[in-house]
């Protein structure tokens, strides 16, 4: 066991450094300097062993996209003291108090409804609104149109501190074919003030990145194809 734990660790470990490496060369072609990117190793699907093996490999935020799976996990790596877990998957509402309680951040707010409810568990949250760019059914988000209106019900609440927005494109097999996606939740977040955007994931990472991304949203990259959802 202790041998498979490090054989783990150490292929993360090995995705990591070309990650890192794909990230820096990003930030030199936009300009910006590596500490302005946070990068969120998204470890959905992946059991608990796989988070720690990341931890120990260096990476500090983590990415999971269901509420229900995540508090199946979170008992053990209490004692990963500097991580900090993400929700980067659709919230319900009548899921919002577990997911304050298990989550630091919760990447996807989009309804006025979903941010009250987040704010009734009554413990301190930093929160993003994600917005609905694409026209596919199957991603969410809050309308373009309706996001200063959810900023405002969010900045109302006392426990929640909005950092900034989140999308998701449609996956193109050219990463450049996302670019349009980005700049239009950039010049968004410049008009409410908001400095963090949460935008690229394993494919479309750099041109996120040339385009602002605080945030970039990285699972395939860094762990490999996921195993299927039992």
């Amino acid at each position: 066991m202790a041998d498979a734990a490090l054989d783990l660790r150490n292929a993360i470990r090995a995705r990591l450094e070309t990650v890192e490496e794909r990230i820096e060369r990003a930030c030199a072609r936009a300009g910006r300097k590596r500490g302005e990117v946070t990068l969120v190793a998204v470890t959905k699907v992946f059991p608990a062993e796989v988070i720690r093996a990341g931890y120990e490999a260096g990476l500090r935020e983590f990415g999971e996209n269901y509420v229900q799976e995540f508090a199946a996990k979170r008992p053990a790596l209490e004692d990963l003291h500097e991580a900090r877990f993400h929700l980067v998957g659709h919230l319900q509402s009548n899921k919002a108090k577990p997911a304050a309680r298990i989550f630091h951040v919760i990447q996807t707010v989009d309804t006025p409804k979903l941010a009250r409810r987040l704010d009734e568990y009554g413990r301190d949250l930093e929160v993003m609104i994600e917005v609905k760019l694409s026209e596919e059914e199957t991603k969410r988000g809050a309308p373009p149109e309706a996001v200063p209106e959810l900023a405002d019900a969010i900045r109302s609440y006392p426990h929640l501190h909005l950092s900034g927005l989140m999308t998701m494109p449609p996956f193109f097999e050219d990463p450049e074919a996302a670019r349009p996606y980005f700049v239009r939740l950039r010049e968004m977040a410049e008009r409410l003030g908001l400095p963090c955007l949460s935008m690229g994931m394993s494919n479309d990472f750099e041109v996120a990145i040339e385009e602002g991304a605080t945030h970039v949203r990285i699972g395939t990259a860094l762990f490999g194809p996921r195993p299927r959802k039992q």
